[in-house]
C-alpha cells in the first residue's frame, strides 16, 4: 500500500536525530514536492497523538523560526523540547541554525 504525503512526511521527521533540526522546505525537496512546504506544516500539525510519535519539535522554518509554536501546548513547550536536545534557542529561533541543520536530502 502506498503511504500518503503525511504518513511520508511523518516518517522522515522520525529520522530527524535528537539534537539537529530541519526546515519544511527540506523536508518537501526531499520527498520531491519541493514546492508542498505549506503541505508539510499541516503534516506537523496532524502528528500529535501518531504512533509511533512524530518529534515535530524538530521541524521549524528556513531560517530557524519556531513558527509551529503555536500547534504546541503550551507554545513554549517546542523550545522546551529542543533546549532539552542541546538546541540552542533565542527569542522562538533556532541560533546557529546551520550548526543544528539536518538536511535529509544529504543525510539520507
Amino acid at each position: 500500500m502506498e503511504q500518503s504525503f503525511y504518513e511520508q512526511v511523518h516518517e522522515l521527521v522520525r529520522l530527524i536525530p535528537a539534537g539537529r533540526v530541519t526546515s519544511y522546505v527540506a523536508i518537501a525537496r526531499s520527498l520531491g514536492a519541493a514546492k508542498s512546504s505549506r503541505m508539510v506544516g499541516y503534516a506537523m500539525n496532524n502528528a500529535h497523538g501518531t504512533h509511533p510519535p512524530v518529534p515535530a519539535h524538530r521541524v521549524v522554518n528556513a531560517k530557524g523560526l519556531l513558527t509551529g509554536r503555536f500547534h504546541f501546548s503550551p507554545p513554549e513547550l517546542m523550545q522546551q523540547l529542543l533546549e532539552n536536545e542541546g538546541v540552542e534557542v533565542e527569542h522562538d529561533q533556532v541560533k546557529n541554525f546551520k550548526k543544528y541543520f539536518w538536511d535529509p536530502a544529504l543525510e539520507l
